[in-house]
């Protein structure tokens, strides 16, 4: 059996006996930690914990690494609940015409944005988009993320959507990190169906739908709801059927306009609702009679120029909140979650234990994983961050810039 002792780990972050599934509202402000304090793993699982105090000494030395940690802090590492990392090539030449005055619409009207993306990865090869993807993976876990949902939607065809959730399978084999699939072949309307969406939305249901069920390749369904996109009805229906092949819904709600995304969602039982620029007091209302987890994507508002979700305002009025990346290579180039956990604290005027929550236990919550990551917890994953030397766990958001892992702990073992 191998096991770890951490030990005169400065400060032992996110820490339950009893951990709950997710905090809202002013829950979210309560971080519990043990200062001057150890770690017990056991075969990639957390076993037990203490103030070095109390520490009861070691008694069977047999298969034990002991690490000592002195002045750093362990905390649970970062799920992202939102990402779309399989992808081929980069978009860099928008972010260019961005900045010389084109709006993300303009962008997409002439056969950019998802289109774009959607071509390139019809010409990769399987084998080409693994080795593409494999090295975001390793990117953002080296950056702290310790468990991750990935969607396709950049195919938008069967055969291309097919490829990106094979591909996730295979990131998912890897058996680094959790990892869920997402079913977004409702990312866009294919060029070769423009002006004949409901051709296509039949095709999704009747044919791509039976396959990926066949293939166990997708654990939840998400759709675009968006003007241009998809609407509220048709988001309904393409959820509904995925529902009745055991997938569970999400959605992409209220971005660049409100599209009754929320109450669709809420309708549907999706897991989490994701964006929310266009958010109103009503959808809030909405959400606080729901289970569904509203997920606020900082990196696309920032990198788009898009008003900011409410998220303040949804935990004052008692909800939940998770923090994910967006990682994509149109609106949102980057997976680091410490820079979104910073951009929740300067922009969204998050306090640092918010911020932390919002990107642990409750972005881990929008997976249905935090019963397996996301708080320092017996019998939880031994998925862990161990910082630099800092002063507190505050410094982490505040140093927006800064690498400040010193290690990644993946099952218990150490990985970077």
């Amino acid at each position: 059996m191998q096991k770890l002792l951490i030990k005169n780990i400065k400060t032992l972050v996110s820490v339950y006996e009893q951990a709950p599934l997710k905090l809202s509202g002013k829950e979210m402000a309560v971080l519990p930690c043990i200062e001057n304090a150890w770690l017990a793993i056991e075969e990639g699982r957390i076993v037990d914990f203490g103030s070095m105090d109390d520490f009861p000494g070691i008694t069977d030395w047999k298969n034990l690494e002991v690490m000592d940690v002195e002045g750093s802090m362990v905390m649970p590492c970062f799920a992202d609940s939102h990402t779309h990392i399989v992808y081929a090539g980069n978009r860099e030449q928008e972010f260019v015409d961005r900045i010389n005055g084109l709006t993300y619409e303009e962008i997409a009207n002439r056969g950019g944005g998802i289109l774009n993306s959607a071509n390139k990865l019809r010409e990769t090869s399987e084998d080409d988009l693994f080795e593409q993807s494999k090295q975001r993976f390793f990117e953002v876990i080296a950056q702290g993320t310790g468990a991750i949902e990935i969607k396709s939607g950049y195919g938008l065809n069967k055969e291309s959507e097919l490829k990106m959730l094979r591909v996730i399978k295979r990131l998912k084999n890897l058996n680094l990190i959790p990892v869920k699939a997402t079913f977004l072949g409702a990312h866009a309307i294919p060029a070769e169906y423009k002006g004949n969406k409901q051709a296509y939305i039949d095709l999704l249901i009747n044919d791509w739908l039976p396959a990926i069920a066949e293939e166990k390749l997708a654990d939840y369904i998400d759709v675009f709801c968006e003007k241009g996109y998809f609407e509220a009805a048709e988001t309904k229906q393409i959820l509904e059927a995925g529902k009745k092949h055991g997938l569970i819904a999400k959605v992409h709600a209220e971005q660049l306009s409100h599209s009754n995304g929320i109450k669709t969602a809420v309708e549907c039982g999706a897991i989490s609702v994701d964006h929310l620029e266009f958010c109103n007091d009503k959808d809030i209302e909405i959400l606080k009679n729901s289970g569904t987890m509203p997920t606020i994507l900082p990196g696309a508002a920032l990198f788009l120029g898009l008003p900011l979700p409410p998220a303040r305002k949804m935990i004052d009025a008692g909800l939940p909140v998770a923090f994910a990346s967006d990682y994509n290579p149109g609106s949102s180039p980057s997976g680091n979650m410490k820079l979104m956990m910073s951009l929740a604290c300067i922009q969204y005027k998050l306090n640092p234990e918010e911020a932390l929550n919002a990107v642990t236990i409750n972005s881990a919550a929008a997976m249905h994983l935090s019963q397996e990551v996301g708080t320092i917890s017996p019998g939880k994953c031994a998925n862990l961050i161990v910082t630099k030397k800092i002063s507190s766990y505050g410094f982490l958001p505040y140093a927006f810039g800064s690498d400040l892992i010193d290690k990644i702990i993946l099952n218990g073992k150490v990985w970077k």
